[in-house]
């Protein structure tokens, strides 16, 4: 994932969402199939059908939408870029954030100012940390406008608690910011009957857009599909109707249809048949397994991490064994992503490419990559009662542990006696 020295940009080595590693649903393959047939294009801003199931979707969570309310594109970067567009000044973020935020908005040119987290969890940025940025980004002529936050996150694969979101929403309206809540990730929560999910825009109706990107929990990464639902109201700072418009203007531009196959399939998935959401529960509590057993691991070699609660990925902070990967030649996210990398045997990203300092040892671990290496080995482990004892799953883990182990081991030998 370094950067190519000749000169790219990089923003094309970013490390894509984390994918679920497993066979796509059968059924959403035979609808995508029937579809393919189909000689016309879906409009911009999506067809009937996929906007009224996203309509749906959407107030099955307690969000209810009309579909001129509604947009989607192929992918929630697409609406991202079109929303950092359409409501014009500076970008806020939390500090890490997901590493296909702030490229859109450097892309336009905006400036992106990283916020920092409270310690409960990422995705959101600490109110007061919030109020004290957008007053420094004021008075050095900035104008920000609008706040980029997930309350189930990637990288740090957290869920943010409703009094946490609570104070940094209160924050965000009071100095008039416009906010766009990531759910991206939201479907894929841990412990779904255990964990108190609270959506910005059920406490911030007039000022919230939310984006979610189905590559989450209800189609392959390979097939992009995300919608956008817009503020019902308007309070004359370009929410609401006004909003709607401009987006659908700017994917108009780009010509950022979603395929009709795909729309087929999204539409059907947001419909939330029973074959989809027991494939996706299923899903999700194998991911939940795994980064479980994941977690135990790099926690048991003395690195930190809060415990997964969404997602399929957990965020690691190595900076405890720095001693160990100093003498390795690991001195920062970057040298800590190559080493990773090559002894895993998988994709471990740094954090910087999350916006995280590019000093400080943290990586986001997948759990895709645990479940096998072929398409039969990640389809067992969908099926098996037992999915940690399969011998795929045990090397990999145990691959994971001897690697973490090594980096204590080293670690406890390089510190300096008491």
């Amino acid at each position: 994932m370094r950067t190519d020295p000749e000169g790219h940009g990089p923003v094309r080595y970013g490390p894509p969402l984390p994918d679920d590693g497993l066979p796509v649903l059968p059924e959403l393959t035979a609808v995508l199939a029937a579809a393919a047939a189909r000689p016309r294009a879906e409009p911009v801003g999506g067809g009937t059908q996929l906007l009224e199931a996203a309509c749906d979707y959407a107030a099955r969570r307690g969000l209810p939408a009309e579909p001129d309310h509604v947009a989607a594109a192929p992918g929630a970067p697409t609406l991202l870029l079109a929303l950092t567009a359409a409501l014009g000044g500076d970008v806020l973020v939390p500090r890490p954030c997901a590493a296909w935020w702030a490229p859109y908005a450097r892309l336009l040119g905006r400036p992106v100012f990283h916020v920092a987290t409270p310690a409960e969890c990422g995705g959101v940025p600490d109110p007061y940390a919030l109020l004290e940025t957008v007053r420094r980004v004021r008075a050095e002529g900035g104008d920000p406008r609008l706040l980029v936050l997930s309350v189930a996150d990637d990288p740090t694969a957290t869920v943010a608690p409703p009094e946490v979101l609570h104070e940094t929403v209160e924050a965000a309206a009071g100095e008039g910011l416009h906010l766009v809540s990531d759910e991206t990730w939201r479907d894929t929560v841990h412990a779904p009957h255990e964990t108190v999910w609270l959506s910005p825009a059920e406490m911030l109706p007039d000022r919230v857009s939310v984006v979610t990107d189905l590559a989450g929990s209800l189609l392959p990464a390979g097939w992009p599909a995300a919608f956008a639902r817009f503020p019902a109201n308007g309070d004359g700072d370009g929410d609401g109707d006004d909003l709607h418009a401009r987006v659908l203007d700017i994917l108009t531009a780009l010509g950022a249809r979603i395929a009709a196959p795909v729309a087929a399939a999204a539409a059907h998935a947001l419909t939330e048949p029973e074959p989809v959401t027991a494939h996706r529960a299923a899903v999700g509590h194998l991911h939940a397994r795994v980064a479980a057993a994941a977690h135990a691991v790099v926690i048991g070699a003395g690195a930190l991490s809060r415990p997964p609660r969404a997602g399929r990925h957990l965020y690691v902070d190595l900076g405890p064994l720095r001693p160990a990967l100093t003498a390795r030649g690991v001195a920062d996210a970057q040298d800590l992503e190559d080493f990773l990398t090559a002894r895993l045997g998988m994709p471990a990203p740094g954090g910087h490419r999350f916006g995280d300092d590019l000093g400080a040892l943290r990586v986001r671990l997948s759990t895709g990559p645990l479940l096998g290496g072929s398409d039969e080995e990640r389809a067992e482990c969908l099926t098996s009662p037992a999915p940690l004892e399969l011998p795929h799953v045990q090397r990999a883990l145990i691959t994971l542990e001897s690697v973490f182990d090594d980096l204590r081991d080293d670690a406890q030998r390089w510190e300096p006696p008491r």
